[in-house]
């Protein structure tokens, strides 16, 4: 677990407090040290028409301006 996961984990309890208002959950998986985020979504995020628009305009957007070498936030199969 390198320093780049403890900065997203520690960035995500915001995000996961947004996604939890929502009846949702996003479950960090991992951090690669070239800076991908992977991330789980369940509950009412997972399979939401929405889920696209809000990892990328919301999850990955927040993150890149929050912790710095976030490269790109992907959503586990």
């Amino acid at each position: 677990m390198g320093p780049l996961y403890v900065q997203v984990r520690d960035a995500m309890i915001d995000i996961q407090a947004y996604a939890r208002s929502h009846g949702g959950e996003i479950h960090l998986l991992g951090v690669s040290d070239e800076g991908d985020v992977t991330i789980r979504m369940s509950g009412t995020c997972n399979g939401c028409p929405m889920s696209g628009l809000t990892l990328k305009h919301g999850i990955e957007e927040q993150l890149r301006a929050l912790v710095p070498g976030v490269r790109k936030v992907v959503q586990a199969r």
